[in-house]
């Protein structure tokens, strides 16, 4: 259903010798569309990765150390065939130390602590394998992507055409979750600091 609202502006110009109307006007229109199918993600492990505790001599002290990868299971059960799409949101935005990729929050008061990200992989859509993709203009057009990014949507495609997004009921894959712990020399850990990382993948319905 779609609903529409206009709005119009009018004014009336007065001269000196004689009176004339003129009329300006602006349109706004509201749209959308409402669904029947509404679509639940749940991930395994209640989304959690812990890492636990890491003695910081154990990180490298002149490049990032990688944490061990965490993989989990995300299922997106939808009541029908859907055109949907995932949003990833950066909880901890501002302190990622990668500008596509989730923050592990700020130490030390002001210093990006690191960054994760998330790889997609064996991608089932309603029981036949499928490939990630990505679209970088709200769902505009779709390419292959392997490692899904901030700043995008993501989404299931054909083994053979990237460039077009796949209605489905159940989608099932493993995300491989890494960690990467920035440079660590130029950190204070005299103290016990927390790794913070935190994001959100909204639901959207195309």
């Amino acid at each position: 259903m779609n609903t529409s609202l206009t709005l119009v502006c009018t004014a009336l110009l007065l001269a000196n010798t004689a009176s004339a109307f003129a009329a300006s006007s602006v349109d706004l229109t509201v749209k959308g569309v409402i669904t029947p199918n509404a679509c639940t993600p749940t991930f395994s492990g209640g989304g959690v990765v812990d890492h636990g505790k890491i003695a910081s001599k154990d990180l490298v002290q002149n490049n990032p150390t990688s944490l061990p990868k965490v993989m989990l299971k995300l299922s997106i059960n939808c009541e029908g065939p859907t055109a949907m799409a995932l949003r990833p949101i950066d909880n901890r935005a501002g302190s990622s130390t990668g500008s596509s990729d989730f923050g592990l929050g700020l130490i030390n008061t002001n210093k990006k602590l690191g960054r994760f990200y998330l790889t997609p992989l064996n991608m089932v859509a309603d029981a036949v394998p499928v490939q990630p993709i990505a679209s970088g203009d709200g769902g505009r057009t779709w390419y292959a992507e392997w490692a899904w990014e901030l700043q995008t949507l993501w989404g299931a495609g054909a083994l053979d055409d990237a460039t077009t997004l796949l209605p489905v009921k159940d989608l099932v894959m493993d995300l491989e979750v890494s960690t990467q712990i920035a440079r660590a020399d130029q950190f204070d850990f005299s103290e016990e600091q927390p790794i913070d990382g935190s994001g959100t993948l909204e639901v959207m319905y195309l």
